[in-house]
Order: structure tokens, then sequence, then C-alpha cells
């Protein structure tokens, strides 16, 4: 194993591509050619995908035969929740979208009732178009044998790749779903950081047999009894008080998620006034700088989902305390820009803080955009930039729109206990689609210790 250069230990260990790096860090492993029998050479890169998350990138080559083969495999953890991405393609354009496929990705071609089932080919980076392309490539591989055993099937199979090319000329509008039980999958937004008006993405709880799948047990299932080291010491009752909680700063170590070194947490239970208890957590590298908050309810899922309108006019606005939790989305409509609950996790902080870190992200995440997207592409994320440091100047009015179905979000009130003309806040009955996401459609709150699927 050999690195082709060496960088300091305050370097993150998945780093953005971006022009301003061109030659970036890669391992090179001498490896088995599967085709030829000799050895190649496979070159792994970690990296970061603007709007999606840490991946390892690999790319083999064998200068004795000439074959070549890429593969990607999520950098991260298992998300905890799988992913559902239905994408209607009506233009060119969208055959160019950048797909990210994990080998528990299946791809289903609604109108063509065609599904390439998940574990049947490995994770890659592609474009809508390569996964019809490959498709193609497989269904035609074997067919010159099929017409001297079995004309027929060869006759139908022709048939179906007629259909399949035809897709790639948008003669009429198509849908392509991707689902993915371990939640790493990702198409792209070509029109970032606006919504995607094509895209319907829905977050599902897996089943017992598909956390089995990926490799995931329970301590009763394997038969091991957590271990009552660091955190998972068992807690007496009596043995905290709520007092206690209240004044006590705990800490704890946690792996930098810019350079994966061990770095501290500091956690603390708060009570935030007119609303509930919230734990915060914020983490410190020393190594490398970096430094998150992030904040999470410590009380249950409300009855009702909530949907808090706040308007800013004025600096006055900007110092309203905010609460938005994990599940919470936000809207501006006056920027014509939506960020999905996961874009920005969980955060404590006030408007202004809000909309820094919406721009924060912008910035950072979307680099590799800017940077080599087209001519078009740059300039509305340039455009979208002003607009929000014209936000930030007081120099144009907007609302901020905060839809929570768990209910678990909050923004100040100036007049409370008062009506707040600068704020509308409506509760809401939770859809199916809702609760789906949520985790509660399975939930069993009676007699559940007798029933083992969940």
């Amino acid at each position: 194993m050999e690195n082709t250069k060496s960088k300091a230990s305050t370097d993150p260990i998945f780093r953005n591509l971006t022009a301003d790096d061109p030659d970036p860090e890669t391992t090179e492993i001498e490896s088995l050619c599967v085709n030829c029998g000799e050895n190649g050479t496979t070159r792994v890169l970690l990296t970061k995908i603007p709007f999606y998350k840490e991946v390892v990138l690999m790319s083999f080559e064998c200068e004795h035969c000439g074959f070549k083969n890429n593969e990607i495999q999520p950098g991260g953890k298992v998300d905890e929740k799988g992913i559902r991405i239905t994408l209607t393609v009506e233009k060119e354009q969208d055959l160019n979208r950048q797909v990210v496929k994990s080998d528990y990705t299946s791809v289903r071609i609604v109108e063509l009732d065609f599904e390439i089932p998940a574990q049947s080919q490995r994770g890659e980076v592609t474009t809508v178009e390569g996964v019809i392309d490959r498709a193609i490539t497989g269904l035609e591989q074997d067919q010159p044998l099929r017409r001297i055993q079995d004309s027929a099937t060869a006759e139908q199979i022709d048939g179906f790749l007629t259909k399949l090319k035809r897709l790639k000329s948008i003669e009429s509008p198509f849908t392509v779903v991707f689902e993915d039980i371990s939640g790493n999958s990702f198409v792209e937004n070509p029109r970032a950081p606006q919504n995607d008006p094509r895209v319907d993405i829905v977050r599902f709880t897996r089943n017992k047999d598909q956390d089995h799948l990926l490799g995931i047990y329970s301590s009763n299932e394997i038969g091991v009894e957590p271990k009552e080291t660091g955190l998972l010491k068992k807690i007496e009752e009596g043995d905290f008080t709520l007092e206690d909680l209240h004044g006590e700063v705990l800490q704890f170590q946690t792996p930098c998620p810019n350079c994966g070194t061990e770095c501290s947490t500091n956690m603390k239970l708060t009570n935030i006034p007119h609303f509930k208890e919230v734990v915060i957590m914020a983490t410190n590298c020393e190594e490398c700088g970096h430094r998150s908050n992030e904040v999470k309810s410590s009380g249950c899922i409300e009855p009702k989902g909530i949907r808090i309108a706040v308007k800013v006019t004025s600096r006055d606005d900007f110092t309203r305390d905010v609460l938005k939790s994990e599940t919470c989305s936000l809207e501006i409509p006056e920027l014509d820009l939506t960020v999905g609950p996961f874009a920005l996790g969980g955060r404590f902080t006030t408007v202004e803080g809000l909309l820094v870190a919406m721009k924060d992200q912008l910035i950072s995440q979307g680099a590799m955009f800017v940077d080599s997207a087209d001519a078009e592409t740059k300039k509305r994320v340039l455009k979208f930039t002003a607009e929000l440091d014209a936000v930030l100047e007081a120099e144009k009015d907007i609302t901020i729109v905060l839809d929570d179905p768990a209910g678990n979000s909050y923004v100040q009130s100036f007049t409370e206990p008062e009506p707040d003309p600068g704020l509308s806040i409506i509760r809401y009955e939770r859809t199916h689609a809702h609760n789906e996401e949520l985790g509660l459609n399975d939930m069993k709150t009676e007699n559940y210790e007798t029933d083992d699927n969940r």
C-alpha cells in the first residue's frame, strides 16, 4: 500500500473535491484482476459529495488486459432510516443528473414495470442515463446465445430493449424510483439550493429483516448483554434528580465528524421558557478546530404537527430564539428555498444564526458545484448567496416557515403571552406519510414484550 502524498494530521479524512485541490490524496493498492488473473491497481479516494455525505471511491485498472472497474461505498454509518427517491424524468437535463447508488439500492422504472433488484449491482456514482445504459448492456450481453437457444425469449427482450432505449429520447415523461434500505443513495438536485420539483424523497423505518440484511442486530438477538462501560452504565432510580441534570454538563468522547480524531462533546439539559426541556450538545475538536452544536428534544412527539411562520422585517427579528428540531423542514418563499429536515440537523439558535448556517452550508457543501459546474448553475448559486446577504443586511423582507410534523420546534414570541403579530402558529393533524416517517405507524404500545416484530 502506497500513499500518493503525505498530509498533515490536521487534514480531515473526508475532504471536498474542489478546483483548489486538483491532486486529492489517494491510496494505491495492488489487487487481483478478476478478468485476467494478473495484478492491477486499485485507487481509493475518501471525499464528500456536496449536499450528501462522505463516500469512498474505488477505481480499478489492469495494465495487462485493460479491464477497468469503478465502485463506491458509503464512508459514514448506515442511516437510521431507509430512503425512497422518486424522480420524474421530463427533460434531457434530468438524464444528466448525478446518482449515487449503494449496494442496497433497487431501481424501478414505473412505466415499464422494470426493476433492478438491490444487491444485484455494486454501488456506483453515475447518472440517470448511466443507470439506463447499464441495464441495456446487462440485457444485451447474452442476447446472441439466447437467439440460438430460445429465440422467442430473445425476441421479447429485443422488444423491451427498444423501449429502454426510447426512454433516452424523452418521448414522454417517465418515473424512476430509487429505494435504499441503508439510506445511502442520492440524486443530484440541479436547482440546488432551491427545491427540486421533480423529486420526491421519503425516509422510511426499516423492519427487522431489513436491519438483518444490513448486519444490524439488537443485543438480545445476538445474546450479548450491553457492557456497562462509558456511557452505557446502568442508572438506578433515584441516582440523579431532575435538579442534578439541569445543573450538570456531561462530557464524553466522540470521533470528530471532520477529521475523525477523538474529541470532547458537552451535553446539557436546559429549559426553554414557554416551551419544553431540550438537550443541547456541543462538539469542539482541538485537532482541526471543527465546532458543531446540535439540539434534541427531551420530550415525546407531540399529538399534532406544528407550522410556524415568522416574518423577518427588521434587525430586531434577527434576535428571536429558534429551536429547529431534526424533524423540522424550512422554507423561505421569497427566495424559493426549501431545506429538508436533515440538512441543518437540530439547532437552538436565533433567526440570524439560522440564516448564517444556511449560507455557510451552501458555500461549504456547494463548493464543487460552484467551481466546476456550468455557468448557469454557478450564476444561480452566486445570485442566491447575494440574496441571503441582502436578507442578513436587513435590506430584504422574508418569511421563514418551520414545518415540524413531530411538533418539537419553537420560535420566540416578543409579546408572550399575548399574540405576536410577527408569528403565525398552526397545529395540524399529521398525515399517514408523516407518521410513517416518524415511525409511529408501526409503533406498538401494548403487549410489545411478546412481539418479536417491529
